[in-house]
C-alpha cells in the first residue's frame, strides 16, 4: 500500500514514520528544499536559533510518540527547566514560575500576599480537569458527531468551563488582574486571545507546573534532523521543491496528488500543510476560518551574554487587556505591546560562537492583511529593542551583530492562513468536533495532520494528531494491511470496509 504525505512539518514526518511502521511504502511531497515546517532554524555565519516553537510542553507525550514513531529517548536530550520562566510587570515586580508547588507557593506570597490559597485550589481542580480533558479531546478523533455530542464528552465540557474565557475563569482562583495574567497569558502559545479563548485552555498554564517546561538540546528544530534520519533509514521517499497543485480524486477516492506536470500515485493522502489552505487543493469552496494570532519575531545575534537571565521570560505591558483587544479585535500593533525572550544561549553554547549568544523576541500581533508589515516592521523593531533595554537587557541594541525580522507577511506568504502563526485560533467554535479531523469528512481515504487539525497546535499536541491520524487509518485498512503481509495482492475496493 503506497501513502503520499502532502507536506513534511512535524505532522506529516511523524505521521510518514508510523504508517511506514504499519507497513507501508511511503513518500512525502514537500514544495521547500528542507523538511520541517515551522521547525526550522533563522541562521548567520555561527548563529542559529528556532525560528518557531519553543516552549517545549507535556514531555510524556512528546516522549512516548517519538518512541512509537521509532525514536528512544536517548536519541534526543530534553533539559528540565526550573524556575521555569520570569514575567516582567511595567510596574518592576517580577513573578517566577517554579516547578515545585511548595516554591510556587512560596513565590506568590512574595509577590501576591493573600493568593496561594487560590493557586492550590486551582491545582487540586486541575488535575481532575486534564485526565478528563485528555481522555475526552487529546486522545480520541471525533470522525461522528456521535462521537463527541455525547453525554461523557458533553459534561467533560461542563465540568472544565468550557463555557468560559480562560481569564474568567481563572478569576476564580486568584483575584489580582496581575496573577490571573500570569495564568492567561499561556493561550498565546497558540494564537488564542486570553479573554476569548475556552476556559479548557487554562490546563495549558496548569501542565506547565504538573508536567514541567522542557528545553530541546539544540533547540526544536534539531528534531528535524533526527526525523530526517529516520525517514531515510527506514526507505521514506521524500521529493523536495515538489508544491502540490491538487490531490487526484476519482469521486470521493484519492488517487495521489498532482504537481505541475509530475503526479504521485497513492492509496491514501495525508494532507499536512496548513489546512484551511490545504483542504482547497481538494476542490472544496473556500471556507472561513478564524485565524490565530500573527507574530513579530526578531532573531538576534549578540556579540555578548546576559549571564542573569532565565531561557524563557515574558515582559508584559501595562495595559494587557487593551494589548489583547489591539491584537485581536482592533487589528492594530499595540501602542505598548507585551513581549517574550528567548535566550538558550544561557543553557546551550552550541547556538552561537564562544562568549556570544542568540535572543529570540516575539510580539504577538494581528494577523491579516490590515497592517502595511514593509511599512512597520523597522518601526517596531527599533520600539521593542528600546523596551527589552529599558527593562532588563542593558546595551543590547550596541550588542547586535545580525538581526533578522519576520511578520505575519512571511507566514501568509508560507501558506499560513491569514498569517496567523499557530494554525487556526483555539475559538469554541473551532475546538473538538468543529475544528478539521484527522480524516476529511466527504473523503474515502484522505487524511490530515497539522497545527489547524484536532486535537489542535504545540508540537507535541500536533505530535499526538498524528498519531491518532496513523491509528486512524490502522483500523480502517486493518484487513488490507493483514492481506498484504500475507502476500496478497491490494484490493482498494475493499480497504475501508
Amino acid at each position: 500500500m503506497k501513502a503520499v504525505i502532502a507536506g513534511g512539518g512535524i505532522g506529516g514526518m511523524i505521521g510518514a514514520l508510523l504508517l511506514k511502521k504499519q507497513g507501508m511504502d511511503v513518500t512525502i511531497v514537500e514544495k521547500e528544499q528542507c523538511l520541517g515546517g515551522r521547525l526550522q532554524y533563522a541562521k548567520h555565519d555561527q548563529f542559529k536559533i528556532d525560528k518557531g516553537p519553543t516552549i517545549v510542553l507535556l514531555p510524556d507525550m512528546f516522549r512516548t510518540v517519538m518512541r512509537r514513531a521509532g525514536i528512544g529517548d536517548s536519541e534526543y536530550e530534553l533539559i528540565r527547566l526550573d524556575p521555569l520562566y520570569d514575567i516582567h510587570y511595567e510596574n518592576g515586580k517580577t513573578y517566577t514560575k517554579y516547578a515545585e508547588e511548595d516554591r510556587q507557593l512560596e513565590e506568590i506570597e512574595r509577590v501576591f500576599p493573600g493568593e496561594s490559597p487560590g493557586f492550590s485550589r486551582f491545582m487540586s481542580d486541575m488535575r481532575g480537569r486534564f485526565q478528563k480533558g485528555s481522555e475526552a479531546f487529546l486522545s480520541n478523533p471525533f470522525l461522528t458527531k456521535s462521537s463527541f455530542f455525547n453525554i461523557d464528552t458533553l459534561s467533560s465540557l461542563i465540568k472544565m468551563k468550557a463555557y468560559k474565557n480562560v481569564a474568567k475563569g481563572l478569576s476564580h482562583y486568584f483575584t489580582d488582574p496581575d496573577l490571573i495574567n500570569a495564568y492567561a497569558l499561556q493561550t498565546l502559545y497558540i494564537g488564542g486571545n486570553p479573554y476569548a479563548t475556552p476556559s479548557i485552555y487554562s490546563l495549558v498554564s496548569f501542565s506547565e507546573h504538573e508536567h514541567g517546561v522542557y528545553y530541546v538540546k539544540g533547540g526544536y528544530a534539531s528534531i528535524v534532523e533526527l526525523l530526517e534520519r529516520h525517514l531515510r533509514k527506514s526507505g521514506i521517499k521524500v521529493q523536495y521543491n515538489t508544491p502540490v497543485d491538487r490531490v487526484l480524486l476519482d469521486g470521493p477516492r484519492a488517487e495521489g496528488v498532482q504537481s505541475k506536470d509530475r503526479k504521485v500515485k497513492g492509496d491514501l493522502v495525508v494532507l499536512n500543510s496548513d489546512f484551511p489552505g490545504a483542504e482547497e487543493l481538494l476542490g472544496r469552496k473556500k471556507r472561513r476560518y478564524i485565524p490565530s494570532s500573527g507574530c513579530f519575531l526578531l532573531y538576534l545575534g549578540l556579540n555578548k551574554k546576559y549571564e542573569d537571565k532565565k531561557i524563557h521570560q515574558f515582559y508584559l505591558s501595562n495595559g494587557f487587556r487593551e494589548n489583547m483587544k489591539a491584537v485581536f479585535q482592533d487589528s492594530r500593533i499595540p501602542d505598548d505591546p507585551s513581549l517574550y525572550v528567548f535566550y538558550p544561549s544561557i543553557i546551550d553554547q552550541s547556538l552561537a560562537p564562544k562568549g556570544k549568544s542568540v535572543m529570540y523576541v516575539l510580539v504577538p500581533v494581528p494577523s491579516g492583511e490590515m497592517i502595511d508589515w514593509e511599512k512597520e516592521k523597522n518601526k517596531l523593531s527599533h520600539r521593542v529593542i528600546t523596551i527589552l533595554e529599558k527593562r532588563g537587557f542593558a546595551g543590547l541594541r550596541k550588542a547586535i551583530e545580525w538581526m533578522e525580522i519576520r511578520t505575519p507577511q512571511e507566514a501568509r506568504t508560507e501558506g499560513l492562513y491569514g498569517g496567523g502563526s499557530f494554525g487556526i485560533a483555539p475559538a469554541l467554535s473551532q475546538s473538538g468536533i468543529f475544528r478539521p479531523q484527522v480524516k476529511v469528512p466527504g473523503f474515502d481515504n484522505v487524511y490530515a495532520a497539522g497545527a489547524s487539525v484536532h486535537p489542535g497546535g504545540g508540537v507535541p499536541i500536533v505530535m499526538q494528531g498524528a498519531l491518532m491520524m496513523a491509528d486512524v487509518i490502522a483500523e480502517e485498512y486493518k484487513t488490507e494491511l493483514e492481506r498484504r503481509r500475507n502476500g496478497d495482492e491490494y484490493n482498494p475496493g475493499i480497504s475501508n470496509l
